[in-house]
């Protein structure tokens, strides 16, 4: 068994989820799957089970039965982790918008650079995006720049979801206290591990918009996203994550 394991949450990823656990599977550094499938109607979790008898003991397939939010999907996945006894626990999206290559490097800088978490992030030096219309990047940076001014979180990309945490921050961490499950968990998460007292290094990656399958963005997420940060700062000035 791998130290380092891969959470990929699905949601009619067929088009994606073959060639995904391949890729992660050919990386130099050995990491396990864990894909959490909310009853992809697509067939998605075939597809997963199919490869767990070309990879035995290495991916790994948690179902579920309806799509229940990205943020139970992760932390379904973080307690899974931390029961199997995994180190690192890593978290991408499905859709080759993330590079599974930068898997390595995020590893790395907790393995052996001090992080207690790694950012995948698109706005520090030396990180972009592609194939995004110049609204959509103009949305995504203005809120992160939204997001650090309410947090005060010195981190450039706090709605990233490509994550490296150490095991000791998820253990840390009141999971059952992380209130959001559309794409304020990502920043949520983040700030719980900042009030926690550990270290965030952000690590610039590519980020590329999806090919295939359809984006699971929404109207709901963006105004929780809105909304969500405020109550959460607020919050935070009374409660602790622990």
């Amino acid at each position: 068994m791998s130290d380092s394991l891969v959470i990929i949450p699905t949601y009619n990823e067929r088009a994606n989820i073959t060639r995904m656990i391949e890729t992660v599977m050919g990386l130099p550094q050995p990491f396990d799957i864990l894909v959490v499938d909310d009853g992809s109607p697509d067939g998605t979790a075939d597809l997963v089970r199919a490869q767990q008898a070309v990879y035995p003991k290495r991916v790994h397939l948690l179902e579920r039965s309806g799509k229940l939010g990205l943020g139970t999907a992760y932390i379904a996945g973080f307690e899974w982790g931390l029961e199997h006894g995994y180190d690192y626990i890593c978290e991408m999206d499905a859709d080759f918008s993330h590079n599974p290559a930068d898997l390595v490097r995020l590893r790395q800088a907790c393995a052996e650079s001090g992080a207690d978490v790694s950012v995948g992030s698109r706005y520090v030096r030396g990180g972009k995006v592609v194939n995004w219309p110049w609204d959509r990047i103009f949305l995504s940076y203005g809120a992160s720049v939204y997001v650090r001014m309410i947090t005060w979180m010195p981190v450039k990309d706090p709605t990233a979801g490509f994550v490296c945490y150490r095991r000791e921050v998820l253990q840390a961490i009141d999971l059952k206290k992380i209130r959001f499950i559309g794409y304020a968990f990502q920043i949520e998460m983040k700030f719980a591990t900042r009030q926690l007292g550990f270290t965030i290094r952000e690590v610039p990656i590519t980020f590329v918009d999806r090919v295939e399958g359809v984006s699971k963005m929404s109207s709901n997420i963006i105004k929780e996203a809105v909304v969500g940060v405020l109550r959460m700062r607020w919050k935070g000035f009374f409660e602790s994550y622990r």
